[in-house]
């Protein structure tokens, strides 16, 4: 069953199970339904359908998934739809959650998302009165749950691109360097695409005049956005460190190839003195006076040492060796 959890609350207390039966469905004044599901089928959702007119366009959207993160208004029912996310084998995995909210019962629907939300259950029914403020703050507190899952993302991405960054500046990236630093890359930009619709679904939670939400909880959906803030800030600091430690890279190849260049320079200008000595009485004219030297030979040769001596000695001292 894609049923995870269905209970009703009274006073901020749980206060019996609720099987989707018309029976179980039946509220009394003062009191809420919080359900659970997960990836359902459309015959498990008819039984919410006709007990609280869900939309239809909201239920399509709903059971099929694959939507960007969006706030709806349907009459008196807001179809709020958040973008989860999680860090698993070094790549970001996407989900959605869709919560269907009215006056006296909120509905959540996960697709993708591993993270269920028994540890938030858990957390709102040890604390009643947070509970009693009804569906509205459930909404804030299951957004909130599923902003902080973006924190270790980020954490993990930027602990992988520092330590490239650090690699990059002790030696040459590697192959697998520069193709792991482009996944990241790639990752990065479709995080930060979708965290810009997030923000805005949920500025609207607070900025617009939505029927179900209450003044007093509005003011904290103003948190989660600043969170989502936090989280898009973060990730395009990111993507700026990825760019710089591609050209870092760059400039310190380039600069390498030049002090290996000036090197190779150095020491060919070295040997080609003694090539060019040596090829000069090479030549084999009968007229060359020091051919019939005593001394042509030991001084062609002190020539020569001199001469790479005085180069090397220049080339030391201009840094090129």
């Amino acid at each position: 069953m894609s049923i995870v959890a269905s209970y009703v609350y009274r006073d901020g207390k749980c206060v019996r199970p609720a099987p989707l039966t018309p029976e179980g469905l039946e509220l009394a004044k003062g009191e809420f339904l919080w359900i659970g599901m997960h990836e359902p089928s459309a015959d498990e959702f008819g039984s919410l359908i006709d007990c609280f007119g869900l939309h239809p366009l909201a239920v399509e959207d709903a059971l099929s998934a694959h939507q960007l993160p969006k706030l709806e208004v349907y009459g008196d029912e807001l179809f709020v739809v958040a973008l989860t996310a999680e860090w698993h084998d070094d790549s970001i995995v996407y989900g959605e959650t869709h919560m269907f909210v009215g006056s006296n019962h909120i509905i959540t629907i996960r697709h993708g998302s591993g993270r269920g939300h028994k540890p938030l259950r858990d957390y709102l029914e040890a604390f009643p009165e947070q509970m009693a403020q009804g569906p509205d703050r459930v909404l804030y507190a299951v957004l909130d749950f599923i902003v902080v899952g973006y924190m270790p993302i980020v954490d993990a991405i930027e602990d992988s691109v520092l330590e490239t960054e650090h690699v990059a500046l002790d030696r040459f990236l590697s192959r697998s360097d520069a193709t792991n630093l482009f996944q990241l890359r790639r990752q990065l930009l479709k995080f930060y695409r979708l965290a810009g619709p997030m923000e805005d679904m949920v500025k609207r939670l607070y900025l617009w005049d939505l029927p179900v939400i209450g003044p007093e909880v509005r003011p904290y959906f103003r948190d989660v956005a600043d969170q989502v803030r936090r989280v898009a800030g973060r990730t395009s600091a990111l993507l700026d460190i990825v760019s710089s430690v591609f050209d870092v890279s760059s400039l310190l190849e380039q600069q390498r190839q030049g002090v290996i260049t000036r090197k190779l320079a150095a020491w060919a200008a070295i040997l080609a003195t003694p090539t060019a000595i040596a090829g000069i009485y090479g030549m084999n004219f009968r007229l060359m006076p020091e051919l019939n030297w005593t001394y042509g030979y030991p001084a062609a040769l002190l020539l020569m040492l001199a001469v790479c001596a005085g180069l090397f000695a220049s080339f030391k001292r201009s840094g090129w060796l």
